[in-house]
């Protein structure tokens, strides 16, 4: 018997995901992917396929380095609880109390039409950033306060914006709706990212890599390409008209390498075998080897749903890496309360989150298994490979 079978899977079906794999790199919709199973602490399947760059034949290999964007989100939020678990600050603090231009908000007023019907609100608290029911919003959803985000640049990480300014020019803008009365998928964790900074007094990167990064040997994971490091950082591709791909950034002109912005929210890049390091740290609660992270009850916290039903009874109108019926959100990710309603095969408290360039992760309680999934083709919403993936991998399951 194979480790796969020993491990509850039936191998032959796990090919079935390589085969999946392949052929969205054949109809040209991926340029190339990895996936990494674990269960029960080992590893269960491992495959790549594809190129890191179509131009270069050079290929998606296990130790390419990705832009993992909003995954980036919830690695960001156990940073974040770390600090209140500290008891520097409580869920129910105001953003107010470590930034004043966040002080006497606005909010739009219901259907308003114009950016400037707005109404007295109260201010947002981290519980409502990391919940995403701030009513803060990004810049390419739906909305007046997103039309306003794009037109005045704001979290544009293009240019030389740091994240202080960055925030105190989304201060001046007034949210979507009152805080607590919605979900709208925002920049709220690049806000937290801030207030991490201003607690902790020390810059984002460099609390990152002391409170996660290094304890969990994530030695390829950060918001910078290291120069020897280049060449396994794969380019970045959209879908073209004509069934092909284009090229959106690459490594070599690409502004991962000198970033100003630290982006907690989107900014982060890194290998496969990290964020699973990751991933399996929050699967075993909270510890990897004999570094602990954050404490079990802190994660199980986390990964309860946040919201008084699932996303959906929340009204929201903008992108979500996930589905919407059936399912909540937790502190920094999703949790799956019912995976009828999702419609998507799935296990009760799965939890996790995708990235803007197709990439996903969702650590499974019940099946005692995380999974990640690495590719660079951006937006995400352009195929419906996570929903399919999990029915590969459920498919798979036979213990």
């Amino acid at each position: 018997m194979g480790s796969a079978e020993i491990l509850g899977f039936d191998s032959e079906r796990l090919l079935r995901i390589t085969d999946w794999m392949q052929r969205y790199i054949d109809e040209k919709k991926f340029p190339g992917s990895s996936i990494l199973i674990n269960r029960h602490g080992e590893e269960a399947f491992y495959s790549n396929v594809g190129y890191r760059d179509i131009g270069e034949n050079l290929l998606f290999e296990r130790d390419t380095i990705v832009r993992i964007f909003s995954m980036s989100k919830l690695i960001t939020s156990v940073a974040f609880m770390t600090l209140v678990e500290k008891g520097m600050l409580p869920l129910e603090a105001p953003i107010s109390e470590f930034i004043p231009s966040f002080t006497n908000m606005k909010s739009l007023v219901p259907n308003a039409k114009s950016i400037n019907e707005i109404e007295n609100c109260e201010t947002p608290t981290m519980h409502h950033l990391l919940t995403h029911t701030s009513g803060l919003s990004y810049s390419f959803n739906p909305g007046l306060v997103a039309k306003e985000m794009s037109n005045l640049g704001i979290f544009d990480r293009l240019d030389s914006q740091t994240l202080q300014d960055a925030v105190e020019a989304l201060s001046s803008l007034p949210l979507c709706f009152q805080p607590g009365s919605g979900w709208e998928y925002s920049i709220s964790i690049d806000l937290l990212g801030r207030i991490i900074e201003i607690v902790s007094g020390k810059s984002l990167d460099q609390f990152l890599k002391e409170e996660i990064f290094d304890p969990l040997d994530m030695q390829n994971t950060g918001f910078r390409i290291a120069p020897k490091s280049l060449n396994r950082f794969s380019s970045l591709y959209s879908p073209k008209e004509g069934n092909s791909l284009s090229l959106i950034d690459a490594p070599n002109t690409s502004p991962y390498q000198n970033p100003v912005l630290f982006s907690g929210g989107g900014g982060l890049i890194g290998t496969i075998d990290d964020y699973m390091k990751f991933g399996e740290m929050i699967r075993v609660g909270g510890f990897y080897k004999r570094n602990r992270i954050i404490s079990k009850k802190t994660l199980e916290f986390m990964r309860l749903n946040h919201l008084r039903g699932d996303i959906s009874s929340l009204g929201p109108e903008s992108f979500a890496e996930q589905p919407m019926d059936g399912m909540g959100f937790g502190i920094g990710g999703a949790v799956v309360m019912n995976p009828g309603l999702t419609r998507i095969p799935g296990s009760v408290g799965d939890f996790g989150w995708g990235g803007m360039a197709s990439t996903f992760f969702w650590t499974d309680p019940i099946h005692n298994m995380s999974v990640v999934f690495f590719t660079q083709l951006s937006p995400s919403n352009s195929y419906s490979n996570r929903a399919e993936l999990k029915s590969l991998v459920h498919g798979a399951i036979i213990d």
